[in-house]
């Protein structure tokens, strides 16, 4: 199920967390090349992307259940 990014977050290890509107979190790492999210690593960039949606995979197992 698709949520809103509401905000971000660090963790302990200093990765980026994006916080979804139904309260659950998904990291967004920009490691290459495995995942390319270059938009993470600046202020604007995470800005920017305030809004953006992202599956949200502990919504999909709660609604399947």
């Amino acid at each position: 199920m698709k949520q809103p990014i509401v905000g971000f977050h660090k963790d302990e290890k200093e990765d980026w967390v994006a916080d979804l509107a139904c309260g659950h979190t998904q990291h967004v790492r920009h490691d290459p090349p495995w995942q390319l999210r270059p938009w993470v690593v600046t202020k604007k960039g995470r800005e920017q992307y305030l809004g953006h949606e992202l599956e949200c995979k502990i919504c999909d197992r709660e609604v399947g259940s």
